[in-house]
Order: C-alpha cells, then sequence, then structure tokens
C-alpha cells in the first residue's frame, strides 16, 4: 500500500471514529430526555434540566452533521480512489 492510500485511510478512520464518538455523547445526552410537558411551576426544575439537555444536543448535532459529510465525501474519495487505481492496473 502506498503511503498516500494510508494517509487517506488514516483520515477516514479518524474521521469514522469522531464521529462514533459524537453519535455516542449524543445518545447519552438523550437518554435522559422526557417527551413530556411540564404544565406546573412545581416541575420547573425538571423543565430546567430538559432545557439543559436540549441546549447541548443542539451544541452537538451541527457538529455531527459536518463529521457525517466529511466521513461520506472521504468515503467516495477513497472509492473513486480505489476504482481508478483497478482501471490503471489492468490496462
Amino acid at each position: 500500500m502506498t503511503m498516500p492510500v494510508m494517509a487517506m485511510l488514516v483520515v477516514w478512520g479518524t474521521l469514522l471514529l469522531i464521529t462514533v464518538v459524537l453519535y455516542l455523547y449524543r445518545g447519552q445526552l438523550t437518554k435522559d430526555e422526557d417527551d413530556q410537558i411540564y404544565l406546573d411551576d412545581a416541575f420547573s426544575h425538571e423543565k430546567a434540566a430538559q432545557e439543559a439537555i436540549a441546549a447541548k444536543v443542539a451544541k452537538v448535532e451541527p457538529v455531527l452533521r459536518i463529521f457525517k459529510y466529511l466521513v461520506l465525501a472521504m468515503t467516495l474519495i477513497l472509492v473513486v480512489y480505489f476504482i481508478y487505481d483497478a482501471i490503471t492496473q489492468f490496462k
């Protein structure tokens, strides 16, 4: 395997690892999230906790979306490279 291919695989693996970690982090945040609306003032502390969770998830979502697209782009680059390499070797 040549050096550029190895570098591309390392970049792809790193991006994939970061994406998986972000998915796991978001999953940990949302496991305590409720789908209820608290209308009574007695539950204001629970409402505040839910709003804090929603705020953290809202911060993670754009970063996660960027990394998903980066992993997709890197995957496409690798697939195109390997197809091109296979075609040039058979000529």
